[in-house]
């Protein structure tokens, strides 16, 4: 099948050719830049030199449809607007790595996103990306909507608690993210110069994560979860480590009934694993053993004297958040091996 990334020039967008061009069910066709149209790709992605001479394309709809089998729309968000529709029509199979098609309720886009969806019907029909958890449905889906990153790592860490009512109905997630989430155009913040020794939180409340945890959660658990969500911009180029808290009342929870839950599952996911160990290097997730993978790495701990469980994620944002994702719940919606292409194994030391 061949494949489009729309938007190649950023962060993820490079992680999708990298990832597409040694996947062995897809053809990379055509990438497409509007700043860099006609420059040789590994001019922006220095390590795609030797491994590809593709050269960045206008983005133009006809040319995309004309080349493709498979789009992957690395855009700013709210972009695929202007793409989703008339791809949708034309049959080709779409994953929006954007928000635009991510939350079920068309109201949802007016609180968290400032603005009234333009395609509810649409809404209806594109499928959350999110694999472990809706892998039946991304089953021969045409329209996928890729999580967002931190989204991904609450959600991920979270679910196992959610189905066996182990979350009460507030619960707390704190995130730390490397540079890189910002984007390859990010602000003066995001800067080497200040972001360089830095531990620092941003949109402290009302993240627009929170939309896509909170839905992840409801349709899980099968009610209301609400989730008070910080997230904090620290010293990394790649990477997230979130940390959630959940107090439960009425009930004891014993490390059994964890380890249960998060098997029960994840146990067919090839791409998560379950750190809590009482001996080695590693007793808990931490993003050094996953970079530039699509594995998450999840672990918990309990709190016997508040009632409290600890949860973890550890996982690359680019990767795991963002392209490697995209590709993984492409794969299962079109047949192929859902670890195609992905299968890297982490290298040691980083």
């Amino acid at each position: 099948m061949r494949a489009c990334v729309v938007g190649a020039s950023g962060f993820i967008g490079g992680e999708l050719l990298r990832i597409l061009l040694r996947h062995g069910g897809l053809e990379l066709a055509c990438a497409t830049s509007r700043r860099f149209k006609g420059e040789y790709v590994y001019r922006v992605h220095p390590n795609l030199r030797g491994f590809t001479n593709l050269r960045f394309v206008e983005p133009s709809l006809d040319a995309v449809l004309k080349n493709s089998d498979v789009v992957f729309l690395a855009l700013p968000h709210g972009e695929s607007l202007n793409w989703v529709p008339k791809l949708y029509e034309s049959g080709v199979v779409t994953v929006d790595l954007t928000a635009d098609f991510r939350l079920r309720d068309p109201k949802a886009y007016e609180y968290w996103y400032g603005f009234v969806h333009p395609y509810p019907d649409l809404l209806a029909k594109s499928v959350y990306g999110q694999p472990e958890l809706h892998r039946e449905e991304l089953k021969g889906a045409k329209l996928i909507a890729s999580p967002g990153c931190m989204a991904t790592a609450g959600t991920l860490m979270l679910a196992p608690l959610a189905a066996r009512g182990m979350l009460g109905s507030t619960v707390v997630v704190d995130a730390m993210i490397g540079s890189s989430g910002a984007g390859a155009e990010g602000g003066i913040v995001d800067m080497h110069s200040h972001r360089t020794n830095v531990v620092r939180p941003y949109r402290p409340v009302n993240h627009r994560h929170i939309a896509e945890i909170e839905q992840e959660l409801a349709r899980v658990s099968g009610r209301g979860i609400r989730v008070a969500f910080t997230p904090h911009a620290v010293n990394l180029v790649r990477g997230i480590f979130a940390t959630g808290h959940a107090f439960i009342e009425g009930r004891k929870v014993e490390e059994r009934d964890l380890w249960q839950a998060y098997r029960s599952m994840y146990g067919d996911s090839p791409f998560v694993r379950i750190v809590k160990d009482r001996s080695g290097i590693q007793r808990y997730p931490n993003v050094k053993y996953v970079i530039g993978t699509n594995i998450v790495d999840l672990g918990f701990e309990i709190d016997d004297r508040l009632g409290r469980i600890v949860t973890f994620a550890a996982m690359d944002n680019l990767v795991r958040g963002g392209a490697g994702q995209a590709v993984q719940a492409l794969n299962i919606a079109v047949g192929f091996p859902e670890t195609e292409g992905l299968m890297d194994v982490p290298p040691n030391p980083l």
